[in-house]
């Protein structure tokens, strides 16, 4: 048996707080190097000294006890883990002379200045790897509209993990990656965020679980842009069990859309509307309209409450890029199990007319509309738009109450149960231009569909179906 001083030892350190009721064994507390930690003192330098102490011991963990600590940009270094005890607040100083100034990116290809921007923002690292953020403690940025410091900003840097702490009143981007890989975000909380919750760009190997994110623009955006001054990739990818709610977009790859976006997997997540109508304000977008490709990915189990547009697939040739490239792929997408009620306007598929959305399906989609509205009864009146900023309300009133389909190769709509707001006369589906189109087993009151020459429909009446040119009728089975 061991003796007793080490039974008392383990029986104490058992019984003590999850996080230590003390900074443990080896870590740096800021308070030892001058912090406050009382809302008045700008605690800056001190918190700083602890983390550059770490970095210089080859590593080890900065650890924020209870206290409001006021601040500008802290340098995160690498193998520097920073610890947020319950009731630790990492405030934003009001002073933006407090934080490192904006860069001026000229290299920045297809990336706005919210995206090619890094080093204005309270925690921010470049070429470093093994950081973790960790606690139930809170970033709190304090400001109350967009444009500001981005609470936590990365490039470059490998081997990030960001657990448990909350993130309030961000000005940026919340979470903004650019070029980071071996990424883990687990039980992360987002509240009243002005810009985008999290947005990684040219990321690569990103998990994303847990996490409840609250953003007036877009709650999750995956993005490939130019900002690093080359082309890169995002891919490998996976977003699970979130609770996401914006008055822009809920998950989204593209916009920025240089580089591909390949192996991507959204899962399990819960999507709220409501907030306003920002771009449609779609629940699940995936956009490639500046040359990268758009493929394999695939998305299930999500549910979604009156959210504007609730899937939205577009492909276009705006090429932010300027690299005269030709419209990046966007095929081998799978859609499974999506439930959205209350939605405001239709879903949209569309590509070009000689660039189509190839080898999509669409299983168990159910669309159930909470209003009506007026569209185009002649489907050439519906515009194309191939070099528009990428969004599913830029053709204007559509002619489809609930899901409108143009351009596509090898459409399966497979368990598609559509249901238009009370009063609304548009036929539920509207397809035009679709070759190899399966329409299985659907429920829906109408459609229409026009230039689908080899269509397949299976366990839906015909009686259902308007096909626009005799000449080009589908195959009923």
């Amino acid at each position: 048996m061991p003796s007793l001083p080490r039974r008392l030892a383990l029986t104490s350190l058992l019984s003590a707080p999850f996080g230590y009721a003390q900074a443990p064994s080896g870590s740096w507390n800021p308070r030892q190097f001058g912090a406050k930690g009382d809302d008045q003192t700008n605690d800056t330098a001190a918190i700083q000294q602890a983390i550059d102490a770490a970095h210089a011991q080859g590593g080890g963990t900065v650890h924020l006890t209870a206290g409001v600590y006021r601040c500008g940009t802290l340098l995160w270094k690498s193998r520097v883990s920073l610890w947020l005890d319950n009731g630790a607040t990492l405030a934003m100083s009001p002073d933006d002379q407090d934080f490192l100034p904006r860069e001026t990116l000229p290299f920045a290809s297809g990336a706005d200045a919210a995206t090619s921007t890094f080093r204005h923002a309270l925690l921010w690292a470049e070429d470093a790897q093994n950081l973790a953020l960790y606690g139930q403690g809170v970033i709190d940025c304090r400001r109350t509209r967009v444009g500001g410091p981005k609470p936590i900003s990365l490039r470059r840097c490998r081997q990030v993990s960001l657990r448990g702490v909350s993130i309030r009143n961000a000005p940026g981007y919340n979470i903004s990656l650019l070029g980071c890989d071996y990424v883990d975000i687990d039980g992360v909380s987002i509240f009243d965020g002005y810009q985008d919750g999290i947005t990684p760009d040219c990321c690569r190997f990103l998990r994303v679980a847990n996490c409840f994110i609250e953003s007036v623009n877009d709650a999750f955006v995956l993005k490939a842009s130019g900002a690093l001054g080359e082309r890169r990739h995002t891919e490998h990818v996976t977003v699970s069990n979130c609770v996401l709610r914006t008055a822009s977009i809920h998950l989204k790859c593209g916009t920025e859309s240089c580089g591909d976006f390949r192996n991507i997997s959204f899962t399990g997540c819960t999507l709220i509307g409501g907030m306003g109508m920002r771009h449609g304000n779609p629940g699940i977008a995936l956009y490639t309209v500046d040359g990268g490709a758009l493929e394999t990915v695939a998305i299930s189990n999500i549910t979604m409450q009156d959210v504007g547009v609730p899937l939205a697939l577009l492909r276009g040739r705006r090429d932010a890029c300027k690299t005269g490239a030709a419209p990046g792929v966007l095929r081998d997408i799978s859609v499974a199990n999506i439930v959205a009620a209350g939605a405001r306007l239709p879903s949209v598929v569309a590509g070009l007319p000689d660039a189509p959305v190839e080898d999509v399906r669409l299983s168990g989609l159910r669309l159930r509309m909470g209003s009506a509205a007026e569209g185009p009864a002649n489907l050439d009146d519906v515009p194309e738009k191939p070099e528009h900023y990428p969004d599913p309300t830029m053709f204007g009133p559509l002619p489809a109450a609930a899901l409108f389909v143009r351009h596509t190769a090898r459409l399966t709509l497979d368990g598609l149960s559509l249901t238009p707001a009370a009063g609304d006369r548009r036929p539920a589906l509207v397809v035009d231009d679709a070759q190899g189109l399966q329409l299985l087993d659907g429920r829906f009151p109408s459609a229409s569909l026009r230039d689908a020459p080899d269509a397949i429909l299976r366990h839906t009446k015909p009686d259902a179906i308007r096909v626009l040119r005799a000449s080009q009728r589908g195959k009923f089975r």
